[in-house]
């Protein structure tokens, strides 16, 4: 990066309040649901929210917020971001690309070029928070985060078997030792409540990552319980599926938030 570069980014970066990046140790945990809902829900608690999709290689943020297909539009040099809300405008490579079915091959310096210039290169509108997803693991992209953004506080989420909290470590991990704050641990698909019985079901195990939190001495955020809900929500692209805040997901992001902004 140049310096003029890095200046630019620092100075950018500086007239944000907080920044989290949103990651976790392995795939299929709802990682992106989470940042999806997290964004919504900071948003509709009154902040003015930025979404970053750093995810290149499974880009979903759009479908999930009812964005898919839309185009970002350009301004003299810079890209408009798409609005979900009045409070919350979100970009993603996935409305840069001619199709959805295209597969983004790119290597590690390519990915940290996008990343760079999506936060420095779009006409962003004043905002609050900035709220990043990226991808599974600890590889290219949440290094570069890392990295650029060193105020940036990690969310991170798990599921709560035995197989995900052993990769939440990983994550934990890269997290100490990159001096990157830790927000605390989100577990997701925590449990199910029958909506016939109203019994509580145990489907994936609950409290594993409460537990990990407690192990590694982190933070620990809130139980997501399973809602097949948020499912047809991301799937069909109807948005967030917090807005009904009545619900167990609801009420558990609503608590989410109340922590994050405490702090």
């Amino acid at each position: 990066m140049h310096t003029q570069d890095k200046g630019e980014i620092e100075a950018f970066l500086a007239t944000i309040e907080t920044k989290y990046l949103v990651m976790s140790g392995k795939g299929g945990v709802g990682k992106s649901t989470v940042a999806v809902n997290l964004a919504a829900a900071l948003a509709a608690s009154g902040k003015k929210v930025a979404l970053i999709d750093t995810d290149f290689h499974g880009p979903n943020t759009l479908k999930m917020l009812g964005l898919e297909g839309q185009r970002m539009g350009q301004e003299q040099d810079r890209l408009i971001p798409l609005k979900y809300s009045p409070n919350l405008q979100v970009v993603s490579v996935s409305s840069l690309i001619q199709s959805p079915d295209s597969a983004i091959i790119w290597r590690g310096p390519m990915k940290t070029g996008v990343i760079r210039q999506f936060l420095t290169q779009v006409a962003w509108e004043p905002f609050d928070v900035l709220v990043i997803d990226s991808p599974p693991g600890t590889g290219d992209e949440p290094l570069t985060v890392a990295q650029t953004i060193t105020d940036a506080r990690a969310v991170i989420v798990t599921t709560p078997q035995e197989v995900a909290i052993l990769d939440v470590r990983k994550s934990v991990t890269f997290c100490k030792q990159l001096e990157l704050p830790i927000a605390g641990i989100i577990e997701n698909m925590s449990g199910f409540t029958c909506p016939h019985c109203g019994q509580n079901i145990d489907l994936f195990k609950t409290g594993g990552g409460k537990k990990a939190a407690e192990e590694m001495s982190v933070p620990f955020l809130g139980a997501i319980p399973f809602d097949p809900q948020v499912v047809i929500a991301g799937d069909d692209g109807s948005g967030a599926p917090f807005k009904n805040t009545q619900t167990p997901v609801g009420k558990a992001f609503e608590a989410i938030v109340a922590l994050l902004t405490e702090n």
